[in-house]
């Protein structure tokens, strides 16, 4: 495919239509420059400017970048059109494995269900990016969006999607997504807050955490609303009661075992995700301490589990089929290039059931 044929194709066209150039120029007189020319103002060959122009995966993020930018500058632009769509939103998780991700999986088939389109599944084998197979699989499928579950994109995934006009909105993210990236999230330090102060209330002074992965923005706001509560209410945060675990049960389990032995144990814990909470449950039994005559717990999520486990479970209500139906809207809005705000975090809130009690009497 020459550098003529590739500005003429459906996949990109020059904003104003212009005439075919006749002589070489720098692009910027006026007219529109043929590939050829950004090539030679790039430093690079007609070919890469065709990748580039064309989505192609195999270009360097730097040498992307400068080529997309020239392309810009003289007018060359993606059509956006519909027709080019697979009827496809593809729903990325760093793991698939638990209760969490099916609330966020019906979230996004509401939205996907009335919007006409199907879901694809990913997961990326506990990774918070995607390895560069998906991407290029995305990038053939070209669907109408993706939303990434606590996960994130490289620089080179998100050139290459950008390129396609793949819209991309990140759910929870682990990490700080960046200004230009859409994002749903929840008032994680608000959550930690008010499981905390709760906690506070009840007469408890002794208060234990297990967190999630110090890596993770959601763990660690949880723990610093956890560490807020302590400190207004004039209390010493103990760091040796806090433990940090990574939001599956057997973590719950094993950190609940290390606090409770303790001679000086806790009387309370804010288990940072459900799931912790039921290993927490699990190690109080092993102990013969009750929940909550001896322990009072608090959750993190509001899973389905949580109101059916023995005493029910109070937890602050994440509210995560909400949450996937934002990001869902978010990026069909986007391929609409329609969008409204970009950045939301929607309210958590705590449920109060059985767990929790007024603190023993020492």
């Amino acid at each position: 495919m020459t550098a003529r044929e590739t500005a003429a194709s459906p996949t990109a066209e020059p904003e104003n239509r212009p005439a075919p150039p006749t002589a070489p120029t720098t692009g910027r007189s006026g007219r529109t420059a043929t590939l050829a020319e950004i090539a030679r103002e790039a430093g690079v060959s007609a070919p890469t400017v065709s990748k580039v122009l064309n989505g192609r995966a195999d270009v360097a993020p730097g040498t992307r970048s400068r080529v997309e930018e020239l392309l810009r500058a003289h007018g060359y632009r993606r059509r956006r059109a519909e027709t080019g769509r697979s009827p496809l939103i593809d729903l990325v998780f760093h793991e698939l494995e638990s209760a969490w991700a099916m609330e966020v999986i019906r979230g996004v088939e509401n939205v996907a269900r009335d919007a006409g389109l199907s879901v694809v599944l990913s997961e990326s084998a506990g990774r918070h990016t995607p390895g560069r197979t998906w991407a290029d699989q995305v990038a053939a499928r070209r669907p109408h969006g993706v939303i990434l579950v606590l996960s994130g994109l490289d620089e080179s995934q998100r050139a290459l999607l950008t390129s396609r006009s793949i819209p991309f909105v990140v759910m929870d993210p682990a990490g700080d997504p960046g200004a230009d990236v859409p994002s749903i999230g929840a008032t994680n330090w608000q959550g930690g807050l008010a499981a905390t102060r709760h906690l506070i209330e009840l007469g408890h002074r002794r208060i234990g955490a297990i967190t999630g992965p110090s890596r993770m923005m959601c763990s660690r706001a949880r723990l610093d609303g956890y560490r807020a509560a302590l400190e207004t209410a004039g209390l010493t945060v103990d760091q040796d009661l806090v433990r940090t675990g990574d939001f599956h049960h057997e973590t719950g389990y094993r950190q609940g075992l290390e606090l409770l032995r303790r001679p000086d144990r806790p009387t309370a814990v804010f288990a940072g995700n459900d799931l912790q909470a039921l290993g927490l449950y699990e190690a109080a039994r092993e102990l013969g301490l009750r929940v909550p005559e001896d322990l009072s717990v608090v959750g993190f999520d509001d899973l389905p589990v949580a109101r059916w486990v023995g005493p029910p479970l109070t937890t602050v209500r994440q509210p995560l089929t909400e949450m996937a139906e934002a990001a869902a809207k978010l990026v069909l809005d986007l391929a609409r290039e329609q969008p409204t705000a970009t950045r939301v975090d929607l309210a958590t809130s705590l449920v109060v059931r059985s767990s929790t009690a007024p603190a023993p009497q020492q």
